[in-house]
């Protein structure tokens, strides 16, 4: 099947299992997962979704995820955007309108459903860092990008080869980390509901040569001074003196003052203001991680790669962003997201455990075969949602193996081998053609390989002997024909006439 229509097929496979294209409210897709806004939970099959060849997992947060992989999903997005509009487009037989009343009801009832879990969950402070993962994960793709091209450039430059490619190659590495600001001003204004171009246009100033030859608070500004940090901060007080301006500006005036104030009023305040402090935040961002890894070493990275797994659970991980960004711009790699691509690793070893010391769950065994190859490549969710969280223990255990695998970067980090990586979103091995370092690409590639056989190894050996109870054991290493039982959205064995089991206890 050409991968077009597979593609096509996928979307057409997921459609009706998420109850039809009126069901679908939204629609939009990170690194890895197809994210759905839905009017109605209720009519969604999780475990026939599951069963979709190509899904790897579903995740409910504030919305309903489904896991189909770097590079799937977004071919497989726009494939379910043209079936959702066409789905629309098909306008309902007058004799269909009857039971509109009990459809609206059972819609609000879902809507109800959902608003109630979203006020379980949605606290500002992770409402506010959902605002910041959506401002710089759509620039995860060109960083990525350019940090390959930059890692292959420094390798020909290294190496004394194509030495009249090399510097279009710099240009093309550069470029975008020269702008980024005015990409994150402008998705930071849109984010915000501002005009996003004039988030852009405020972000711009930081970037802008010409600021070298203004002085604020008795020191020449630098070009790019403050960073993404204060790119942010420029494009939310845009979006607020806009807002204003709206409010008050009469409507014959609008189209000239209000883009005229906006830039003016946010680019003073940047200028004077925002530039230095942001500079400071950044350079203090930098220094801290330079000094607790230099400091801290193995201990740093021990609990650094340990905690990482349980923040992604909580949706914390997404407060790094701006930091791992922070550290690119000041010294082109960020030294952390090595270190917490252990909890990786240690995901991978707890799983390669749990597959030996359950030899009869076929079940259980099926999943980890078809999630291993993507959780050697960083995409975790599979094994997560899948295998070790349902379990319980084996959570645990991943999380102490990706605490090794961190300590060993850390310890390299305290000698003087500094292991970074960069672009942020890739993990696992699709992380070597993005590390960079202060001692060669050789040496930091084999600091980076030891992580991770460290982690495999230590979550490994801690699920193996410490990641089952005999309780467990028992309850889970069960045979299960497939015709008369299946593995419950948890992880656990349910019969037909049983209720699904609840996640195994720690």
């Amino acid at each position: 099947m050409a991968t077009e229509d597979k593609n096509r097929a996928t979307a057409a496979a997921i459609l009706p299992l998420v109850g039809g294209a009126a069901n679908v409210s939204s629609i939009a897709h990170c690194m890895t997962r197809l994210r759905l806004g839905l009017h109605d939970r209720s009519l969604v099959d999780d475990e026939a979704l599951k069963a979709v060849p190509a899904v790897m997992g579903v995740v409910e947060d504030d919305t309903y995820q489904i896991v189909l992989g770097p590079g799937t999903v977004a071919r497989v997005t726009p494939e379910f955007e043209q079936l959702v509009e066409k789905g629309r487009a098909a306008a309902p037989e007058p004799g269909e309108a009857a039971p509109s009343v009990s459809a609206e009801e059972l819609a609000a009832q879902g809507a109800a459903m959902k608003a109630a879990r979203k006020a379980k969950n949605a606290t500002p402070f992770k409402l506010f860092l959902r605002r910041v993962a959506n401002i710089f994960v759509p620039l995860i793709p060109a960083l990525i990008g350019c940090g390959i091209i930059a890692g292959l450039n420094g390798l020909l430059v290294n190496l004394g080869w194509l030495t009249s490619v090399t510097p279009a190659l710099a240009a093309m590495a550069s470029g975008f980390m020269a702008l980024i600001a005015v990409f994150v001003g402008y998705n930071t204004a849109k984010e915000f509901g501002g005009t996003p171009i004039l988030g852009g246009a405020v972000a711009a100033i930081i970037v802008f040569p010409g600021v070298a030859n203004i002085e604020a608070f008795g020191q020449k500004l630098s070009p790019g001074q403050g960073g993404v940090l204060g790119a942010l901060g420029a494009a939310v007080l845009a979006v607020y003196v806009e807002k204003w301006c709206r409010r008050w500006v009469p409507e014959a005036l609008d189209v000239l003052v209000t883009p005229t104030l906006t830039v003016l009023v946010s680019g003073l305040v940047t200028i004077f203001g925002l530039m230095y402090v942001a500079g400071e935040i950044s350079t203090a961002i930098g220094t801290f991680a330079d000094w607790l890894l230099s400091n801290g070493g193995a201990g740093a990275g021990f609990v650094l790669g340990g905690l990482f797994l349980p923040l992604v659970m909580l949706g914390l991980h997404q407060a790094l962003i701006p930091i791992h960004t922070t550290l690119i711009e000041q010294q082109g790699y960020t030294v952390l997201l090595p270190i917490l691509a252990m909890a990786g690793a240690g995901q991978v070893g707890a799983a390669a455990a749990v597959y030996f010391r359950l030899p009869r769950n076929e079940s259980i065994r099926r999943t980890i075969k078809s999630a291993l190859p993507a959780g050697l490549l960083g995409v975790g969710e599979p094994l997560i949602y899948g295998v070790s969280l349902p379990l319980g223990r084996p959570f645990i255990t991943a999380c102490v193996g990706g605490a090794f695998g961190g300590g060993f970067i850390g310890l390299f980090n305290q000698l003087g081998d500094k292991v970074g990586s960069t672009a942020i979103g890739p993990s696992g091995w699709a992380l070597f053609p993005l590390l960079d370092g202060n001692h060669g690409l050789g040496t930091t590639a084999a600091i980076y390989a030891g992580g991770l056989l460290v982690g495999y190894f230590a979550g490994f050996l801690a699920t193996y002997f410490f990641g089952f109870s005999k309780d467990l054991l028992t309850e889970f290493n069960v045979s299960q024909e497939p015709a008369e039982s299946t593995v419950a959205a948890t992880g656990g064995p349910t019969t037909p006439d049983a209720p699904a089991k609840e996640p195994a206890g720690v």
